[in-house]
């Protein structure tokens, strides 16, 4: 399975005061991420709305922002992926927008819910 991770839609899951440090809450979702793609051996693509400040690296995961910060700039940049995709139908985005997930849908990939992924990565 391939995974494409709307970042800002998992961070928000939590009502952990994220909003005060987006970076830092970025940050730790990456680092989550890493432990459980490295763990299970899953592909996973996180995108973020914007460029985290400083620029988030990874060797284990691909960490990708929109080219420019916008409201659904992270939505769409998932769907641009969905598209220039061969295998779409391969991949589950991870949201809890419904508007993207008919979108993601639509181009053939699967969804899961933020909430439920969260879950998931926490408990590794």
């Amino acid at each position: 399975m391939r995974w494409l991770v709307d970042g800002m839609n998992v961070i928000g899951t939590r009502p952990d005061k994220w909003w005060k440090d987006r970076d830092a809450a970025m940050l730790k979702l990456v680092d989550q991420l890493e432990r459980w793609a490295a763990e299970e051996g899953e592909d996973v693509v996180v995108v973020f709305e914007r460029q985290p400040s400083p620029p988030i690296r990874s060797t284990v995961i691909d960490v990708r922002h929109a080219p420019k910060p916008k409201a659904n700039a992270g939505d769409d940049e998932i769907v641009r992926l969905l598209k220039a995709d061969a295998q779409p139908q391969a991949i589950r985005v991870v949201t809890s927008d419904r508007g993207l997930s008919e979108r993601a849908y639509a181009h053939g990939a699967t969804v899961e819910g933020a909430d439920s992924f969260r879950s998931r990565i926490e408990s590794i």
